[in-house]
Formats: structure tokens, sequence, C-alpha cells
């Protein structure tokens, strides 16, 4: 029986990396993780949905489809979220051969 990598059934089912329908696979995927990562902090915080959206003004509805990736979030509310919880964010931003940190 032939095994295969995660790799490769991604690029058979969904496509390989730089063709659109990969790129928004990829996309989704990382506004999924971004959600997981936000509910998480909220749960270690022992705060409610509701709690979360009071301190950064918008309804618990809205935290809810930014934790479920229902909702393409602002980004800066998405800021306003990890500020609520008091949590560093860190990304790195790739152009061509140079990479850029940014840390909030």
């Amino acid at each position: 029986m032939k095994t295969y990598s995660l790799e490769e059934v991604t690029d058979q089912y969904i496509g390989k990396r730089g063709t659109p329908k990969r790129e928004l696979f990829e996309q989704e995927l990382r506004l999924e993780l971004l959600g997981d990562a936000i509910k998480k902090a909220r749960k270690a915080k022992h705060m409610t949905q509701e709690q979360l959206g009071e301190l950064v003004g918008v309804q618990k509805s809205q935290i809810a489809k930014i934790e479920n990736s229902t909702t393409d979030a602002r980004f800066s509310t998405v800021l306003r979220v990890f500020e609520a919880l008091k949590a560093k964010v860190n990304f790195t931003v790739e152009l061509e051969d140079e990479k850029l940190m940014v840390t909030e």
C-alpha cells in the first residue's frame, strides 16, 4: 500500500501551490488558525465572547464570526481583539528574498 504526504494529497485535490484554488485554500486555513488562536486565548483568560466584544467595542456575534472564520474581519479589529486579550502578536512579511518581522 502506497502512502502519500499531506502535500501530495493537497496538490492532487486542492491544486498545486500558486494556483488560485490553492491560494484561496491556504488563505482560509490561515484565517481558521487565527480564529482558533483568538478562541484559545479568550478561553485561557476565562472570558466569554460577550465580555471580549465589550472590551473590543463589537458585538458578541462579531467575536463568534472571527473565532469561527465566517467573516473577513478588519485587520484593525483583529489587532484590537489581541490587545484586549493582552496577547503579543508577531508576524512575518516575505517580499521576494527579504523577510520583515512585525511585532505588535
